[in-house]
Parts: C-alpha cells; sequence; structure tokens
C-alpha cells in the first residue's frame, strides 16, 4: 500500500489514479468513498469543507482496504490518515507494516489554487479551499513523525510541472522502493488538473 499526501489541488487523485490505472492497481480516495455514499449529511459537511468524525472514516476505510486487500493488488491510499489520530489507528491495527512508503507532494499555494478554478465541484470556493490547505499542512506535520517512527519511507517531490512530468517523478520514488521495474514513460494529454 502506497500513501499519497497532497493538499486539495496537488493532483493527488488524478496522479493516484494514472498510477492504478498503469499498473493494475487500486486506487482509494476517502473523499470519493465519502461521496459515494450517497448522503445528504455526508454531502452537505463536504459543501462545507467540515471535517469528519475519525471513527466514522477510518471505519469506511478500513473496510474498504480489507475489500481491496483480497484482490491481491498494491493499493494506493489517497488523503488518508488526515490527522495524527487516524495515522495511530492504522498503527494500533498493525497496518503500518502493509504500507511500503508515502510520498507528499509539495505545491505552492498559488499554483493549487490556479489548478482548482477549472474544476467547478460545489465545495472549491476560496474560503473552504483556505481552509483545507491550513487543515493540511497542520496535519502532515504530526502525521509523518508518526509514520516514520514505524519505519514507513516518506519522500516528498516536487508538484509542480506537467502532469507527466510528475507522475515520472513518482515512479522514480516507487522503483527506488522496488514497486515497479523498468523505465515506462506515461503520455496522456487529455488529462488535465480541471478533473
Amino acid at each position: 500500500m502506497i500513501l499519497l499526501f497532497g493538499p486539495a489541488g496537488s493532483g493527488k487523485s488524478l496522479q493516484g489514479q494514472i498510477l492504478a490505472e498503469k499498473y493494475g492497481w487500486h486506487w482509494l480516495s476517502v473523499g470519493q468513498i465519502l461521496r459515494n455514499q450517497n448522503d445528504p449529511e455526508i454531502n452537505e459537511k463536504l459543501k462545507g469543507g467540515e471535517l469528519f468524525d475519525d471513527e466514522f472514516v477510518s471505519g469506511l476505510v478500513h473496510k474498504t482496504i480489507a475489500e481491496f486487500e483480497a484482490t491481491g493488488k498494491n493499493m494506493i491510499l489517497d488523503g488518508y490518515p488526515r490527522d495524527a489520530w487516524q495515522a495511530q489507528w492504522i498503527i494500533d491495527r498493525g497496518d503500518a507494516d502493509k504500507i511500503s512508503g508515502a510520498i507528499v507532494l509539495d505545491v505552492p499555494a498559488e499554483e493549487l489554487w490556479k489548478r482548482i478554478k477549472g474544476r467547478g465541484r460545489p465545495d472549491d470556493t476560496e474560503a473552504v479551499l483556505k481552509r483545507r490547505w491550513e487543515i493540511f499542512e497542520q496535519n502532515i506535520y504530526s502525521i509523518l513523525p508518526l509514520l516514520e517512527n514505524e519505519n514507513v519511507k516518506i519522500t516528498t517531490i516536487n508538484g509542480v510541472g506537467e502532469i507527466a512530468e510528475i507522475t515520472a517523478r513518482i515512479e522514480g520514488v516507487l522503483r527506488d522502493w522496488s514497486l515497479i521495474s523498468g523505465i515506462n514513460e506515461y503520455r496522456d494529454h487529455e488529462r488535465s488538473y480541471g478533473e
């Protein structure tokens, strides 16, 4: 299992989907799991940029991980853990040793906002996104030390550039971790950050 971290607009979901599609892995997004519940109350909280109860989210994620794990395929976990409580929850259940590594996409705020403007999601207001970015910054610095203490490899990469360039940077890390082999360039001119 690979963890992908990055604030809203960093491209982590797009990169997770590209890698999952390319290597036949599962892509697991907490945001998508929540949206898939088709629950008006959940949808309202998503629109307002509110955080969800850790135990509720962790239960949903754990259930989905177990379902995906049964297939024997590698998994890319996008947007989880979101805070120290969730990271500790993974550790306490012995799931940390299933994590091959964590990749953090580093993208400046101006670039994030530029990318997000075109997505058209109802919860993509400037106020909501600013709040999400602040929460991400606060939480990532509490999550990473917990994972490091469990010997999880962590690499930060530059998340600015063409989509294929960023994919290649991630693949370089995955090759270093022996999760993929060979040199395999990804070209898909139809994809954009606005998806």
